[in-house]
């Protein structure tokens, strides 16, 4: 593990180098640590794949204090691996209308679209980090056979629940924004709610499995088209 200077206020802690459950479950054990002990010096945590970043306030505490709280908390970390989280489940209408990319990712694999949606939802995806928006979780990781590069040429507007693909990640994009992963249906649940307690269904650590819908379910639960 590596501690490093991220900022004024910000040191960020290095559990890996590579994407794992096992690495990603040290980070999740380290964050709610370090929760307790810095209590009203933390003002905020970001968790990824494989890294940590601490933000404190430099008014309460300064460098050399939550290094030492780092430095303790890594040395008792030991062989836990991992703090449980939830499982979420999360409804897909999938179809070529709901994911423009579906049918062109079944043809490359050399699969059926019905396999492709199988594939996808016979997995239980962990949350690695989430980033790029608010409520993006980054999923993984994705079944070997149906893992597909970003597009060359990313949109200017993916639809808010749009599920995706890209590589051997998946996400639900949670508001209306650019994106190169490959569209494979619409997921009607918000991802993202800032006037909602928690603001969004999933967290570092949870995992997620995806449930597939038809087209009616999915307006029936308030997704759009």
């Amino acid at each position: 593990m590596k501690v490093e200077i991220a900022g004024e206020n910000a040191i960020i802690i290095y559990f890996g180098e590579v994407a794992d459950p096992l690495v990603s479950a040290q980070v999740q054990l380290a964050a709610a640590r370090l929760e307790a002990v810095m209590a009203d010096t933390l003002i905020d945590m970001v968790p990824s794949y494989a890294s940590l970043m601490v933000i404190y306030d430099q008014y309460k505490t300064d460098h050399f204090a939550v290094r030492r709280h780092i430095r303790e908390t890594l040395q008792q970390l030991g062989d836990a691996t991992q703090q449980e989280g939830s499982v979420i489940a999360l409804p897909v209408y999938y179809s070529s209308e709901s994911g423009p990319d579906l049918e062109d990712l079944a043809r490359r694999a050399q699969l059926s679209v019905d396999e492709v949606i199988k594939i996808h939802c016979e997995m239980e995806y962990r949350v690695y980090a989430i980033g790029f928006a608010p409520g993006f979780a980054f999923l993984g990781e994705v079944d070997p056979r149906i893992a597909a590069p970003r597009l060359s040429t990313p949109r200017l507007k993916v639809p808010r629940g749009a599920v995706a693909i890209a590589d051997r990640q998946t996400a639900v994009y949670p508001s209306v924004s650019p994106g190169g992963w490959n569209l494979i249906g619409l997921c009607p649940t918000p991802m993202f709610n800032p006037k909602a307690s928690p603001s969004m269904p999933v967290k570092v650590g949870d995992s997620v499995r995806f449930s597939a819908i038809d087209r009616s379910e999915f307006l029936a639960l308030g997704g759009e088209l």
